[in-house]
């Protein structure tokens, strides 16, 4: 089963123009969008999705809209599909739509899908730092950043729910080849699947169950400076911040998180870690300190000696 991470996020919303709005200044690209919804997608075809909350054709609410209403996956070929189907279809009711992709539900009630991925190739430039003791990465009389630089999500990094019980939704996607590859204690594990080599593309928050959905979700950002300037693009276009910037300390990625109109927060994030099987799992408890290693706090752009002078 080689999941290979996140195709796409389907919500259920009540404001089909504030979510739009939201989605566009974040940075997707709208693809087929009107009045009942759309799709938005990274660079690479990624993307999240929106439909009115009434919409018959969505699997069913977990909560009040707005919400999640599918976890979409991509897998690598029609094989893993049909593995997939066998190993679900053991307990549980499992459809296939007219493209082959697989639906389902985990064992905490979230609809999940799994489909041939729709990732494309994309070509966009590296953030290259000159660092002291080391050879320079950008050449000479290159400027590192200027005020008109593209910072666009790049690719669908995770998605995080608020779960009643993580030790079991945690047993669930092991059924599914994800591994654990780091436990907060009393939160829950960060995971990735076979495909995946990212720190997590899912993390799980145990909960009371009446909180039980969506947290936020994020797409991956080119660079520390990319989430930056990217979240403070988001924020001038009046979108409040929630928390951040600042870095992870179990991922290592860099952070900005945002309120939405989606029923859940949106983040930015970069620079994640990437592991393998020789990786050892840590385990800690959830404190400040270990959920991130600094955090700044957003303020108004400022020049030494003050303000410009006022107009006569």
């Amino acid at each position: 089963m080689n999941i290979i991470g996140l195709d796409a996020l389907i919500f259920g919303v009540d404001d089909i123009q504030a979510c739009t709005d939201c989605l566009r200044d974040y940075g997707l690209q709208p693809v087929d969008v009107d009045s009942n919804g759309g799709r938005f997608e990274a660079l690479d075809g990624t993307a999240v999705i929106i439909r009115r909350a009434d919409d018959a054709s969505l699997p069913a609410a977990i909560g009040p809209a707005p919400s999640i209403r599918e976890t979409v996956y991509g897998v690598a070929s029609a094989a893993d599909l049909d593995a997939i189907a066998d190993e679900l279809g053991r307990d549980r009711p499992v459809t296939r739509d007219a493209a082959g992709a697989v639906h389902s539900v985990d064992d905490m009630g979230f609809a999940i899908a799994f489909q041939v991925s729709v990732r494309r190739e994309f070509s966009a430039p590296a953030d290259l730092s000159n660092a002291p003791g080391h050879a320079p990465q950008r050449p000479v009389n290159q400027p590192g950043i200027t005020l008109d630089m593209p910072a666009v999500p790049r690719t669908l990094s995770h998605v995080v729910y608020f779960v009643p019980d993580a030790v079991k939704a945690e047993a669930f996607y092991k059924r599914l080849g994800f591994v654990t590859t780091d436990t907060f204690i009393g939160a829950g594990p960060f995971m990735r699947p076979a495909g995946s080599d990212d720190h997590h593309c899912l993390f799980m928050i145990q909960t009371p169950p009446h909180m039980k959905g969506c947290e936020h979700f994020t797409f991956h950002m080119g660079s520390g400076t990319e989430v930056l300037l990217a979240g403070r693009r988001f924020e001038q276009k009046g979108w409040t911040s929630f928390w951040g910037p600042g870095r992870h300390l179990f991922g290592s990625n860099w952070f900005w998180y945002f309120n939405s109109p989606l029923g859940c927060h949106i983040e930015y994030d970069a620079d994640m870690d990437k592991h393998d099987s020789e990786w050892e799992a840590r385990v800690a408890p959830l404190t400040a300190d270990n959920s991130q290693l600094f955090l700044f706090t957003s303020k108004e752009k400022w020049a030494p000696g003050g303000p410009p002078p006022k107009q006569a």
